[in-house]
């Protein structure tokens, strides 16, 4: 006689809620990211969260001449694992937020819409909509609207509490306005905005050293960072969009690199012409004492620290050296740490686009 399951409806037989996927907490969950979703609402999107796709109304890029959609796809990586072991749901949407559309930004173009894919392994409906809910505050910090997602369960693949995250934006440029590598020059000044910590790269090395090698706790307290390391760890990706666009709007800009996974150099490398060179300066910031502890605790030399992490620069602009001082100050008004870091060169020798000198103050 063989052995049949129970489902959640007290059928007889298989069932869905059987094999592990809870269909009406799905749907809770859906009513309880709705206000959230709310707030990231821009008047091109037509519909309410719930239909099969998100609608943008396309007429409102007439206002352009020759529009060019920008589009980036990305995920946070391993900092979830931090979220997870310290539950803490509602941060790790703004690390979203800011790996796809701080991409867009880079070629000058205005965030538009974002849709998110959040992968469960059991869906708690309250933390689904904690998740959101950082998504959509973070689509506001970008300024542009969350138009649709979705939420999958995946019992035996993941575990109950396991989950993961990954979005899709979109933005638009004017094609006379776009920036990138045909627009720098020799004597361009870099420009250094500061990030907000280790931001969403490199976990997989901060969580061997940190974590597996070293034994610390998530929730031990470190004077350095004045909080707990678990909080140093979860601290949210800055979110540029809005900033950089305010310097496009205020003064000249030739380029702009995203500092991410590969590191300052490699990152600020992509966006090098040939036959140029862009120098940094270590000496002109300190990094934040959260590279110092990985990099001490794990005996990890700084080469290897560099290609890793942001080391605490998170965005650059490059812009005439006669804009410098205008850049600075626009940054300033919007609050964002800021500096001039180095100037582009002519290559010569140099094997790459990039490099960094000297030795870091402090």
């Amino acid at each position: 006689m063989s052995e049949t399951t129970t489902g959640a409806s007290g059928t007889s037989g298989a069932s869905y809620a059987a094999a592990g996927v809870d269909i009406e907490a799905g749907d809770r969950a859906v009513e309880l990211m709705k206000e959230w979703v709310k707030k990231t609402r821009r008047p091109e999107v037509l519909g309410g969260l719930g239909g099969f796709a998100g609608l943008f109304d396309a007429s409102a890029l007439q206002r352009y001449e020759r529009p060019l959609l920008a589009s980036a796809t990305d995920g946070v990586g391993t900092k979830v694992d931090i979220a997870r072991q310290l539950g803490v749901y509602d941060t790790i949407g703004h690390d979203l937020v800011a790996m796809v559309m701080d991409d867009i930004v880079v070629c000058g173009a205005e965030p538009l819409f974002m849709t998110d894919y959040i992968c469960v392994g059991k869906v708690h409906p309250e933390r689904v909509a904690a998740i959101v809910k950082g998504i959509a505050e973070g689509c506001v910090l970008a300024g542009c609207a969350l138009v649709g997602g979705e939420t999958a369960e995946h019992p035996g693949l993941l575990g109950a509490d396991d989950f993961d995250v990954a979005g899709a934006g979109t933005g638009v440029v004017e094609a006379d306005r776009l920036l990138g590598p045909d627009r720098i020059r020799t004597g361009d000044a870099v420009i250094a905005m500061a990030s907000s910590g280790l931001h969403s790269n490199g976990y997989s090395l901060v969580r061997h050293v940190l974590l597996n090698q070293a034994g610390l706790a998530l929730d031990a307290q470190v004077e350095e960072f004045g909080r707990t390391l678990g909080e140093e760890l979860l601290e949210p990706t800055k979110i540029y969009s809005l900033d950089c666009l305010a310097l496009t709007r205020t003064t000249e800009v030739h380029a702009f690199s995203h500092i991410t996974g590969g590191g300052l150099a490699a990152n600020l490398a992509r966006v090098i012409p040939d036959g140029l060179h862009a120098v940094v300066d270590r000496s002109t910031w300190t990094p934040a004492p959260v590279f110092d502890l990985v990099g001490q605790t794990g005996d990890v030399e700084r080469l290897e620290l560099e290609k890793t992490l942001n080391m605490g620069v998170g965005m650059i602009a490059i812009v005439p050296e006669e804009s410098a001082d205008a850049a600075l100050a626009t940054l300033a008004d919007r609050g964002v740490d800021a500096w001039v870091a180095g100037e582009i060169t002519d290559r010569g020798e140099h094997p790459t686009g990039a490099a960094l000198v000297g030795d870091y103050a402090g």
